[in-house]
C-alpha cells in the first residue's frame, strides 16, 4: 500500500474516573482536541467516523450532538477492539476518491458510576437472548471466562504458567509508571500480580483490563495535506482485517488460534516489512494473554512459545522489544482499539516524554475483538514508503 493517508492529529480527554459527563461531552471533548492538535478547525471537518460501542449514544446520531452538517462521510463503524482498522481502511477509500479531504475518527464511553464498581459497568450490556442463555446458565458470560478459558486451554497445550503472564502485567505498569494519561501509576512486582485476587481462573485481576471513562479523537487526512499541517504526520503503510469465526465451534480454536495470523499477513505485506524491522508494538490487551498470542500468531515466536518468550521483561522499558508503551489497557486506559492506536501516534511523533522510545520510525498497532474472534492490524510510519 502506497502512503495516501496519515493522521494529522489527537486528541485525548482526562481519563478513568471521570463522573457527570456522557459519551457524546467526551467526544466533542477529545475531536476538539485533536483539531487543534492538527491545526484545522471545525469547518474543515467533512468526514465523521463514530466507533460504535456499548454507549446508545455512539451511532450516527452523534453527528447532531456535535454540531456537524452536510458531511458527505458520516458512518458508525463496529467490529470491537478491531474497529481502527476497519476506519483505516473506510477514510482511506474515502479520501483517495475525493469524497473527503479531513476525516475525523473518535472513540468515546463513560460506563463508570460514582456508585458503581468497574466489574459492574459492562455487566448489563448484553442481556443474553435465545441460545446464549444456555451458556450463561452454565456459568458462561461476559469476556473474563472467555478468556480465561482461552488461557486454560494456551497453560494446558503449551505449558504457559501464570507467571508468564504476569511478566506482561508487570512490564506495562513500568510503562505506565512514565504515562501522565494512564490511571495506574503505581509500580507493582511479579509478586503482586501473583497474590492479586482471582477474577476467574487463571486470570488475576492484574491479568485484566481497566474501565475507562473518556475519549480519543484522530483527525486523517491525506499524506500531502498532512505535511503542511502542525503535526508530524503518521503515515499509514498497511492494514489487515480478519475474523476467524465463532468460538463455540469444535472443529477451531481461535482462542489459541486468531485472526492475528491473516491480518498481520495482509498489514506486513502492504507495508513491505516483516516483524524484525518493528522499533515497538501496541498491542491490544484486555487481558495478558491476548499480548502473548497475539505475538505468537505475527510471528515474533513460535505458537506456544509467547509464555517463555515474554518471561525475560523484554516487551518493559529496559527490554528488547518495547510493547505497550503507554501501559495499555491493563494499565494506562481503556478506549478498545484506540488505546494502542494513540500511543502508536505519540511515540512515533516522539512526544511520549520520559517513555520516548529512542529508535521510534515503524511502529506495529494491533485490535482485538470478541474473544479473539475479530482482529485488526495496522502498520503506521513517520515515512511515507
Amino acid at each position: 500500500m502506497a502512503a495516501s493517508i496519515a493522521v494529522a492529529g489527537l486528541g485525548i480527554t482526562e481519563m478513568g474516573k471521570v463522573y457527570g459527563r456522557s459519551a457524546s461531552d467526551f467526544a466533542a471533548e477529545a475531536i476538539a482536541l485533536a483539531l487543534d492538535d492538527a491545526g484545522l478547525g471545525f469547518s474543515d471537518v467533512d468526514g465523521l467516523l463514530v466507533h460504535s460501542n456499548l454507549s446508545p449514544e455512539m451511532t450516527v446520531n452523534l453527528q447532531w450532538s456535535l454540531g456537524f452538517h452536510d458531511l458527505p462521510v458520516l458512518a458508525a463503524i463496529g467490529a470491537y477492539g478491531s474497529t481502527p482498522a476497519a476506519m483505516f481502511n473506510y477514510a482511506t477509500r474515502v479520501i483517495e476518491s475525493g469524497q473527503a479531504e479531513t476525516v475525523v475518527m473518535v472513540y468515546a464511553d463513560a460506563p463508570l458510576r460514582p456508585a458503581g464498581s468497574a466489574g459492574a459497568a459492562y455487566a448489563n450490556a448484553n442481556p443474553p437472548e435465545g441460545m446464549d442463555s444456555v451458556n450463561v446458565a452454565h456459568g458462561f458470560y461476559g469476556a473474563n471466562v472467555g478468556y480465561a478459558l482461552a488461557a486454560k486451554r494456551h497453560m494446558e497445550l503449551f505449558g504457559t504458567t501464570s507467571e508468564q503472564f504476569g511478566a506482561v502485567a508487570v512490564a506495562q505498569r513500568e510503562w505506565a509508571v512514565m504515562n501522565p494519561h494512564a490511571q495506574m501509576r503505581k509500580p507493582i512486582t511479579l509478586e503482586d500480580h501473583q497474590s492479586s485476587r482471582w477474577v476467574v481462573e487463571p486470570l488475576h485481576l492484574l491479568d485484566c483490563c481497566l474501565v475507562s471513562n473518556g475519549a480519543v479523537a484522530v483527525v486523517v487526512t491525506s499524506s500531502e495535506r498532512a505535511k503542511d499541517l502542525r503535526q508530524p504526520p503518521v503515515h499509514l503503510l498497511g492494514l489487515g482485517q480478519f475474523a476467524p469465526g465463532d468460538s463455540k465451534r469444535t472443529d477451531r480454536e481461535p482462542g489459541i488460534y486468531t485472526g492475528a495470523t491473516e491480518a498481520g499477513r495482509q498489514a506486513f505485506a502492504q507495508a513491505g516489512v516483516g516483524v524484525n524491522d518493528f522499533d515497538f508494538l501496541e498491542i491490544y490487551d484486555c487481558y495478558t494473554y491476548t499480548v502473548i498470542v497475539t505475538l505468537e500468531d505475527y510471528g515474533f515466536c513460535k505458537k506456544g512459545e509467547g509464555g517463555a518468550f515474554v518471561a525475560d521483561g523484554k516487551l518493559g522499558p529496559r527490554g528488547a522489544l518495547p510493547t505497550n508503551t503507554g501501559g495499555g489497557q491493563l494499565s494506562s486506559y481503556y478506549m478498545w482499539g484506540f488505546t494502542p492506536l494513540s500511543e502508536a501516534i505519540i511515540q512515533l511523533r516522539g512526544q511520549a516524554g520520559e517513555r520516548q522510545v529512542a529508535k521510534h520510525d515503524l511502529a506495529l498497532v494491533s485490535g482485538n475483538g470478541g474473544f479473539l474472534n475479530f482482529h485488526g492490524t495496522l502498520v503506521l510510519s513517520t515515512r511515507e514508503s
